[in-house]
């Protein structure tokens, strides 16, 4: 920004102002991931990322652009821009196809009245050029150790290259092209330095809520995420009447398991069940949710399935898991469980009554002998 628009200290301004925007950007998009998950939308996290990122650097640019379009010193916004495409490009790393930025372009273009101006052109193909090259860094080179070397020389020799576009097109001096570029290394530091915190601080919550939700040594989702979901699915099948099946089962003769072998057989055993029943899952239906709800008691909710629509998967992976053999040093463990199925039906009142009946038909197997399915 200039003097001559904001009567206080150019630079200073300038950083505020892109962090404050930048920062709104984050605030607005957490909170837009937020409400898609409360409301349980089917979108995915990238997708918003896409489309809210691209929405809100268009409007931010051409918001910019609007004050100063036509005039002598249109350039001097030029750096947020580059910010903007920066950010887009590597930061949040916006995944478009790239023979979009040319109509974008034009468009932007169009809007200034510059579509005659070759430097113009020059420029626009220049930005594209800027926009492909840190997209491919943040792809190719993420997490390797010279990718901030690669992303400063990238901004360095884009930079400089489109603002000599703009000396040629506006006229502007020597002196004044090497004190905009130098401004331009110093904000790309600047975003570099916060984005990465910002980014490492969102890395940890993550981490965090994935711990929260997750069992650390099956990997499978544990029961504070199976009483979020038994939440949601059974208020919304006693509203809409839609079917929700449930499938409980343990694995026969664990306590003798680790008393015999030992808790790492134990463990061992449990990652291997979880996996085998996630396989099986995954090839059938990926909305199907597995849980480890206790040590070795896992649940399964199948949304939208009735009981008949779950038998062909629950047999499968009754077999696939009686059929699991796991080797020890100087013996083979064969596995075996018990199943209880039911769904839901209008006499239950609330998610626990629903859990317990199913409760009940597990404990009908191992009651009547074990490695079998209790369906009621």
């Amino acid at each position: 920004m200039t003097w001559s628009h904001w009567q206080v200290p150019p630079f200073t301004t300038s950083v505020f102002f892109v962090l404050g925007v930048l920062t709104l950007y984050w605030v607005t998009y957490n909170w837009l991931i937020s409400w898609t998950h409360t409301r349980r939308i089917n979108v995915t996290d990238e997708t918003v990322n896409t489309w809210y990122g691209l929405i809100y650097m268009i409007v931010f640019v051409f918001s910019m652009q609007f004050l100063i379009t036509g005039k002598s010193d249109a350039w001097q916004f030029m750096n947020f821009e580059l910010i903007a495409v920066t950010f887009c490009a590597y930061f949040i790393n916006i995944r478009i196809s790239y023979y979009l930025l040319f109509p974008i372009g034009i468009v932007f273009m169009a809007f200034n009245g510059t579509l005659g101006a070759w430097q113009s052109w020059a420029h626009s193909l220049t930005l594209m050029g800027f926009f492909i090259v840190l997209s491919t860094i943040h792809t190719k080179f993420q997490g390797r150790r010279l990718v901030p070397f690669y992303y400063f020389m990238t901004i360095m020799s884009f930079g400089g290259l489109l603002w000599f576009w703009m000396k040629l097109k506006f006229g502007f001096t020597w002196p004044t092209l090497l004190h905009e570029w130098a401004y331009l290394m110093i904000f790309e530091a600047l975003l570099y330095m916060y984005v990465s915190m910002i980014s490492h601080d969102s890395q940890i919550k993550l981490q965090l809520a994935k711990y929260a939700s997750h069992d650390a040594l099956t990997k499978t989702s544990n029961f504070a995420a199976y009483t979020e979901d038994i939440e949601y699915l059974f208020n919304r099948s006693s509203q809409n009447g839609q079917a929700l099946s449930m499938m409980m089962f343990d694995i026969d003769h664990f306590k003798h398991i680790n008393d015999t072998y030992g808790h790492s057989i134990g463990d061992l055993v449990l990652r291997q069940v979880a996996s085998t029943v996630q396989d099986v899952l995954t090839a059938n239906d990926a909305s199907i949710k597995f849980y480890r709800t206790g040590g070795e008691e896992f649940n399964i909710l199948f949304p939208n399935y009735d009981v008949a629509a779950t038998k062909p998967i629950v047999d499968e992976i009754f077999s696939a898991i009686n059929h699991l053999e796991i080797p020890t040093k100087d013996d083979v463990i064969t596995l075996s469980i018990s199943v209880g199925v039911s769904a839901i039906t209008t006499d239950d009142k609330a998610p626990m009554d629903f859990y317990n009946r199913v409760d009940r038909n597990l404990y009908q197997s191992k009651r009547h002998g074990r490695m079998r399915i209790t369906v009621g």
